[in-house]
């Protein structure tokens, strides 16, 4: 299996974001809510529109999901009204998944997101390899240079320990990168 890298550079999230969103409501949705949460793949690709909203038609501040639970996953104001209007535009009902597929009930599949991912990337000229996995490894990315600390990101991304996750996210433990822990009170 080939490893690859999280998405560093946030001119080329932008450009990626730019291009999914002007492509398609779904694809740019799972885009987003994958490189803001962490979540696995294949959790993601199985989310129901009942995990992000409730019955009123709200979106929820945190995923309803039980087996994303520990750490809860919170939903950014960004990624609540992106997943709103996607699921206002694609007409989803509350028990459908989040991801479905243009050709059938189901979601889409690992190979239908890889392809998705895939193609943003060229169309925003990342030559590094990517994946369905660079979601996570961005999150994971980010999340550290914004301050988090390696222990919250090993529990969200579910690893066994801190250099595991530090060499998962592409930051070596001799590296040090510049943190601003800005807390603006």
């Amino acid at each position: 299996m080939k490893t690859v890298d999280a998405i560093t550079d946030k001119k080329q999230l932008l450009s990626i974001k730019t291009y999914l969103q002007n492509r398609s409501a779904r694809d740019y949705c799972l885009f987003l809510l994958g490189i803001n949460t962490g979540i696995r793949i294949h959790d993601l690709l199985h989310l129901y529109v009942k995990d992000i909203m409730t019955e009123s038609g709200d979106t929820r501040q945190y995923l309803s999901h039980s087996a994303l639970v520990d750490p809860p996953i919170y939903l950014n104001k960004e990624v609540r009204q992106t997943i709103q209007s996607y699921i206002l535009q694609g007409s989803l009902q509350y028990d459908d998944f989040l991801f479905k597929s243009r050709k059938r009930s189901e979601p889409i599949t690992r190979q239908q997101a890889y392809r998705i991912i895939n193609e943003a990337a060229k169309q925003a000229g990342i030559e590094g390899s990517i994946g369905t996995h660079t979601l996570r490894k961005t999150f994971g990315y980010h999340a550290y240079t914004k301050g988090i600390a390696i222990s919250l990101i090993q529990k969200r991304l579910q690893q066994s320990n801190p250099s595991e996750t530090r060499q998962y996210i592409g930051v070596p433990a001799n590296k040090s990168i510049l943190i601003k822990l800005d807390v603006n009170l």
